[in-house]
């Protein structure tokens, strides 16, 4: 008898890993039916993550997006499922018990049918509580294992890891393998040893396809027995995102697996609607880079997700490293070499840092630090001079217990810093909440909502909630597109008189301000002090005060616009060029005292 492989669409991942946004309520309502239409899947995961932060961004209910999109799949018989950061909830840091625990009551009656609960260190402290509010709730726990690959991230690991969680009540577990790099073998002997055990527990795998290894992986699970496999479809497939349904399920079928047909009019419409809401406004927000997959995250594990913001990070920064190299006398260094330079760091402080997988908020943590490296050494300054208070918490234990042991640099930094480490529950730290949020919209009219949802939203992302309900939030996405529409045109020079500057030469300056530091074009083209993108509110004046990492002016290139970006703070003491004047790469725009 043939074993039946079953599908999950990841239609909510498919947008997270292409972009910043995702479709609307009205989207997700529309496409819903067609999605049930194409035949082949018997899952659908609906919401999690960020789905419901983004919502508010947009300054619409998140409550209402989960409620439209669950429905017809709950009438069709389709399991939705949803993805739960475990002690972060839905958001990036810790969340409280009493937050935590509604969180399942709400979703359930949202038409939420599984949770897929993970932590970023597969600490099963942060795991197993989430599993028992979810049955207390009616959902179905899912216990993922975060996969990775490292000394510490054997086998073993992962099918001891497993057996904790099953018998901690975890109904379902999932391989959530966020990057892409767990091996093929690896991977199917991980199902292969837990379905021995487990005959009855259903084996889900996530794998993205960043660095190609995930359609051997999906072949590798389906031989050691997995249940359910999540796909994308087009447009979104592929590159970073997950490989998509017809070539996994034509893999699977010729490998002789009962797989379901695909309706192709229908897959063809849901993939007509979806470069639909790409061209209606997603697609502004929608990092090309992610359309490809690259080798190179092999080494370093960073998860494909994240790449977009990671690049947005290094284009941001770029100007300021090539600053400080300048001044100590040292060459440029490409967008392309920084990118391998940050790989290559992160691969290199990863075990350092005592190989965290590298999943949100983890993988950020990781690659904040591996950037702020790079600057340090650009600056002649020793690795780990700047780390931030997420990233320590992650080291000092906080966010639950590392998978490998911290170098001793690392400790011995904690210990100059007088830093101390922490062995406790990370929910401790956390304590219960939600009556603070209860009087507050009693105090304000607020209503709580169906089944305590609002109440819910509120506690879970505060900031967001309070400006969803200002109109603060609407405002400022609507800001954003606009902004974002005229980035992908042709950008409109603000017409603004021709300001004056007192040129001096450099023998001038230097006599006068002997602390002076040039600030040097990153490109040839033709200087910009202002443009409508970005409006720079401080006049480009000699007297005028910047800060680190304020724009100071824009190189228009023949390839767009060039940021400059300044790595220290600073006055205006003199200028070399005009609005619109062209310049060479190297040359000197303005002296900062």
């Amino acid at each position: 008898m043939k074993k039946e492989i079953k599908f999950s669409l990841v239609y909510r991942d498919m947008w997270q890993s292409s972009g910043k946004y995702q479709p609307k309520a009205e989207q997700l309502k529309q496409i819903a039916p067609v999605i049930i239409d194409i035949g082949c899947f018997d899952r659908v995961e609906t919401n999690g993550g960020a789905f419901e932060q983004v919502n508010l961004l947009y300054g619409e209910n998140p409550n209402h997006a989960v409620r439209e999109f669950t429905a017809p799949f709950n009438k069709a018989g389709i399991k939705t499922h949803m993805l739960d950061r475990g002690l972060n909830g839905l958001r990036m840091n810790p969340v409280p018990a009493d937050v935590r625990r509604l969180m399942y009551k709400v979703k359930h009656a949202q038409g939420v049918d599984i949770t897929r609960i993970f932590c970023g260190l597969n600490d099963t402290r942060n795991i197993i509580p989430s599993i028992n509010y979810a049955k207390e709730g009616g959902m179905t726990p899912q216990a993922a294992l975060c996969i990775t690959y490292s000394p510490v991230h054997t086998v073993d690991y992962y099918v001891s890891l497993a057996e904790k969680l099953i018998e901690a009540g975890a109904e379902e577990i999932c391989l959530k393998d966020m990057a892409g790099i767990g091996r093929p073998w690896s991977n199917g002997e991980i199902i292969r040893r837990i379905k021995k055990q487990h005959p009855a527990i259903t084996v889900q795998y996530h794998g993205h396809n960043g660095p190609g290894f995930s359609v051997a992986s999906m072949l590798e699970a389906a031989r050691a027995g997995v249940d359910v496999i999540d796909v994308a479809m087009e447009p979104l497939s592929w590159g970073m995102v997950h490989p998509d349904v017809i070539t996994v399920r034509a893999m699977l079928n010729d490998a002789g697996f009962l797989v379901p047909e695909i309706n192709m009019e229908a897959y063809m419409e849901a993939r007509r609607l979806t470069q639909t809401f790409i061209d209606d406004f997603l697609g502004f927000f929608i990092d090309p880079s992610n359309k490809t997959m690259t080798s190179l995250l092999v080494g370093c594990g960073l998860p494909g997700g994240m790449m977009g913001s990671m690049m947005a990070d290094l284009k941001g920064i770029h100007n300021a490293i090539n600053l400080a190299l300048k001044q100590k006398g040292k060459e440029d260094v490409s967008l392309n070499n920084l990118v391998v330079k940050l790989f290559k760091e992160v691969e290199t402080i990863w075990p350092m840092l005592g190989y965290p997988p590298l999943v949100t908020p983890f993988s950020q943590y990781v690659k904040n630090i591996a950037l702020m490296n790079i600057f340090a050494e650009a600056k002649d300054e020793p690795r780990f001079s700047m780390i931030d208070k997420d990233s320590w918490n992650m080291i000092l234990g906080k966010t639950g217990k590392l998978p490998g042991a911290l170098d001793r640099e690392i400790v011995e930094l904690a210990a100059r810093n007088n830093l101390e480490f922490y062995d406790g529950n990370p929910q401790d730290a956390f304590p219960d909440d939600l009556d603070r949020f209860k009087e507050e919209m009693l105090k304000n009219g607020w209503a709580t909502g169906p089944d305590d949802e609002e109440l819910f939203e509120f506690a879970m992302h505060e900031r967001q909630y309070r400006d969803m309900m200002s109109g603060v939030a609407k405002s400022r996405f609507n800001q954003d597109l606009e902004q974002a529409k005229e980035k992908a045109g042709t950008p409109i020079i603000i017409k603004r008189p021709v300001l004056e500057f007192p040129a001096f030469t450099e023998e001038e300056i230097k006599a006068k301000y002997p602390n002076a530091q040039p600030v040097h074009s990153p490109s040839k083209g033709k200087i910009l002090w202002q443009y409508d993108l970005i409006d720079i509110s401080k006049s480009p004046s000699v007297g005028a005060a910047f800060g680190k990492g304020d724009y100071l002016c824009f190189v228009q290139t023949i390839y767009g616009i060039e940021p400059v970006r300044l790595g220290f703070d600073g006055v205006i003491v003199s200028t070399y060029v005009q609005q619109g004047q062209e310049v060479q790469k190297g040359e000197i725009l303005a002296f900062i005292n």
